[in-house]
């Protein structure tokens, strides 16, 4: 955690409304950091539906191995969650450490070990102490309901500048129910389902199948559609719990996806995804610039996608952003470089209002001091049209400059 905030930091924490059937508790076990918080333990009311998206990585860590394998169930009691250590390659032992803190949280809370989903995010490589678990698990329990959503964001940093916190209320049946998220990340990102933790809470009453689906849905638009360095996470994972407090207030449960009411959630849902997105983005290591990157006419939104990122994940790219150097050279580089459908004599290319290359060369039009004025904003637009279809991504990064060498660097130090 970073004393140093980001200039793209949000310049206020969000109003988080009160979710009923979670509360949560902060606890310092002294993981890997002194003087702060690193263990959140969020209790959820019984009957809370729950669904997750995780990393790709082949060398996924073993918390989410352990939360993929009791998924199916559907339900979740308690999350458990730590920063300084991964338990990620940490072979037999990551095994027995994730069993060892559910066990832990199971036996203080009173509820079955495969409801209690367990993250942690830090250094891979090292065993996880998860006795050091034992050594709070009943001070967090009782102290349930004291800690906010403000600190249960604080606990999960490790090289975050800053908490990472969204909400959004909508109207079901005639009442209002919520949907609150918080997230860590600044490096490592670019989750492929960037080291990447949200969990997101609502109070909507809605089956696990559905929650599955619509979260799905909108990982890959918000989380999925991310890159700070290209590097993908042993432990990217992303759990939304449905607590269904709502129903007491006269909210019918959502159980089928095509329930008219499944798109105002899915609505609000992105709404908070993205937000939490672009805050990991804006909270890059070393991070100055925030960009957006939009991909358009091409043969499909995947092949969009991947042209988008292609640019996205350039170091060139992103030095050159970095610098404030209007060099769409390197964008076309990108582009031709992504093994994807393009035609080089009908692509055009703007940083920002100003297209800078159309058919194949130089804009006739083009202004260096337009397209470098561009390229000093904090957030920088870069859009490209290939001409040749109808797909269509956008993608957020940001510029790669000296402070994230020096972050990368010294991380174990």
């Amino acid at each position: 955690m970073s004393t140093t905030v980001s200039p793209l930091a949000p310049k206020s924490y969000p109003d988080m409304p009160d979710i009923e059937g979670v509360t949560f508790a902060t606890a310092g076990a002294g993981i890997k950091y002194s003087g702060r918080t690193d263990v959140l333990l969020a209790s959820l009311s019984e009957g809370t539906a729950v669904a997750g998206v995780f990393t790709k990585s082949k060398c996924s860590s073993a918390p989410v191995d352990w939360c993929k394998g009791i998924l199916s169930e559907g339900h979740a009691r308690a999350l458990l969650v730590n920063s300084g250590n991964a338990n990620a390659f940490t072979g037999k032992k990551g095994k027995a450490a994730v069993a060892r803190s559910a066990e832990i949280v199971s036996s203080a809370m009173s509820c079955p070990e495969n409801e209690i989903y367990l993250a942690s995010t830090g250094v891979i490589g090292e065993p996880l102490p998860a006795e050091k678990f034992a050594g709070v698990a009943d001070d967090l329990v009782a102290a349930q309901g004291q800690a906010s959503w403000l600190d249960a964001a604080k606990a999960i940093m490790t090289t975050d500048t800053y908490p990472k916190l969204a909400t959004a209320t909508v109207e079901l049946d005639g009442e209002t129910v919520t949907i609150n998220g918080i997230a860590k990340g600044a490096g490592m990102i670019a989750p492929d389902m960037a080291t990447m933790l949200s969990f997101v809470f609502t109070d909507a009453p809605i089956a696990p199948g559905v929650l599955q689906t619509i979260l799905g849905q909108n990982t890959e638009t918000s989380f999925n559609a991310i890159t700070v360095d290209s590097d993908t996470s042993t432990s990217d994972t992303v759990l939304f719990f449905a607590t269904g407090a709502a129903e007491k207030r006269g909210v019918e449960a959502v159980s089928e996806i095509d329930d008219p009411r499944t798109d105002v959630i899915r609505a609000a849902l992105a709404d908070v995804m993205t937000d939490l997105a672009h805050q990991i983005v804006k909270d890059g290591e070393g991070a100055r610039k925030f960009v957006q990157i939009s991909v358009e006419g091409a043969e499909s939104d995947q092949s969009a996608k991947r042209i988008a990122l292609s640019i996205a994940n350039s170091p060139l790219v992103k030095t050159a952003v970095a610098g404030e150097d209007a060099n769409w050279g390197r964008v076309v580089m990108a582009v031709g470089k992504a093994g994807e459908p393009a035609d080089r004599d009908r692509l055009a290319i703007w940083f920002g209002d100003v297209r800078v290359a159309m058919e194949g060369e130089r804009d006739p039009g083009y202004s260096e001091e337009a397209a470098s004025a561009v390229m000093k904003e904090e957030t920088i637009p870069i859009r490209v049209d290939l001409g040749i279809g109808t797909g269509e991504a956008i993608v957020w990064t940001c510029d790669l400059t000296k402070q994230y060498v020096e972050i990368n660097g010294d991380y174990r130090s």
